[in-house]
């Protein structure tokens, strides 16, 4: 059956890729006869991934893992739906296999033939007009760079404050959520403090409906940003993506590819982009104020006015990653020398740009960002204001070219 083959298939790629499988909470004999043995060769996972893409175009059943040979197939639109879905996954999850097998790919075709979009560079004339909207905002005199830097920098939440913000955002987001969304019974979200990591936050979802979301301090957490870590990773985010795709198409549906997330995949692409766009849906287009709300009591610095036009300015900045990966990947520049240029650009200390190159480089992340610079405007545009069609992002299976 196409899902059984799927989700090993993603558990074979996943024992030669470290974080390929970001969750995994199916079937567990699954999963031991995945790990028994020496990994398969990355040859065998791209004909078993090619083979697999020729027998869901054939139409051969989908099936549920577990069930009667006589069971019915599911037919019709939903069936329609969740065979271009799975198709989506497995030719990223080929992509994947490709590269392994030491196949040549470029990086615009890799994120295109994974996450189902063709990024694109921005041209450098939009962060300039984020930089004249920086200028005329950002407090003090002086070349922008440093004013930002040093701006950004006193915004740094004081280490033994950090757990008291993190708890009292996500009580907040979590009860819009469930006011406007729905979530289900018996969810959790714990939050962990780390260090030593290429990402800023990451959601792990352990199954049964919980969450561990890890916060990396290697850098100082900064207060214009932890509202938005918050929802990203847990309300309206992962966690609720997560926890309502397990109750409402696992466990309903039986729908069990679900039960595995793998990175590389359009499942990433949409799962990003919605996390971005999450708190602007449940607070709204300027959360600031509410923000303020909760770190004021707190002792910690938190300025609103200036953190919208800092924010807004900041997304266009944020597309400065994209255009380093194609430095990185495409052009193959020196990681040093495009630190140097992130750093111009987007108006980052050197340690900041650094850690985004790190990203850039990590091995199992080097694409990852077109999931962040393409997902948030796709999403944006598809829910257009409109908390239904962002409830589909949380509920559905979608792909990219539905969105678009």
């Amino acid at each position: 059956m196409l899902i059984e083959r799927y989700l090993m298939l993603g558990l074979a790629v996943g024992r030669h890729i470290d974080g390929f499988v970001d969750a995994y909470y199916g079937p567990a004999a699954l999963a031991a006869a995945a790990a028994e043995g020496p990994p398969l060769p990355p040859e065998h996972l791209v004909a078993e991934a090619r083979s697999l893409l020729a027998a869901i175009d054939a139409g051969e059943p989908l099936g549920a893992v577990g069930a009667d040979i006589g069971a019915p197939e599911e037919t019709g639109s939903d069936a329609a739906a969740r065979r271009r879905w799975l198709r989506g996954q497995v030719r990223g999850v080929h992509t994947t296999a490709r590269r392994l097998a030491g196949e040549p790919i470029g990086y615009a075709d890799e994120v295109e033939s994974c996450y189902g979009v063709r990024p694109s560079r921005l041209p450098e004339e939009r962060f300039v007009a984020a930089r004249k909207e920086l200028e005329a905002a950002v407090p003090g005199t002086g070349p922008i760079a440093e004013r930002l830097i040093a701006w950004r920098e006193r915004q740094a939440i004081p280490p033994h404050r950090l757990e008291a913000a993190i708890a009292s955002l996500c009580e907040d987001l979590r009860a819009r959520t469930a006011a406007r969304f729905g979530l289900p019974e018996g969810e959790s979200v714990e939050f962990s403090l780390v260090t030593n990591k290429p990402w800023s936050g990451f959601n792990h979802y352990l199954g049964d409906l919980a969450s561990r979301v890890e916060i990396n301090v290697d850098l100082p957490v900064l207060s214009v940003s932890i509202a938005h870590l918050v929802a990203h990773e847990a309300y309206p985010g992962h966690h609720t993506e997560h926890s309502r795709k397990e109750v409402g198409l696992v466990r309903s549906r039986q729908y069990l590819e679900e039960s595995i997330f793998l990175v590389g995949t359009p499942q990433c692409l949409i799962a990003e982009g919605l996390a971005d766009l999450g708190l602007e849906i449940v607070v709204g287009a300027r959360p600031e104020r509410v923000v303020a709300e909760h770190l004021r009591p707190l002792g910690i610095d938190y300025d609103p006015d200036t953190v919208a036009v800092v924010a807004q300015a900041s997304e266009i900045l944020g597309r400065v990653r994209a255009n380093a990966a194609f430095r990185l990947h495409e052009d193959g520049a020196d990681p040093d020398t495009v630190a140097a240029e992130v750093a111009e650009l987007a108006l980052l200390p050197e340690a900041r740009a650094k850690k985004q190159v790190e990203f850039l480089m990590d091995p199992t992340w080097h694409s990852y960002i077109s999931c962040y610079t393409e997902g948030l405007p796709l999403c944006r545009a598809f829910v257009g204001g409109d908390p239904a069609r962002f409830s589909r992002l949380i509920t559905e299976q979608l792909t990219p070219a539905e969105l678009a």
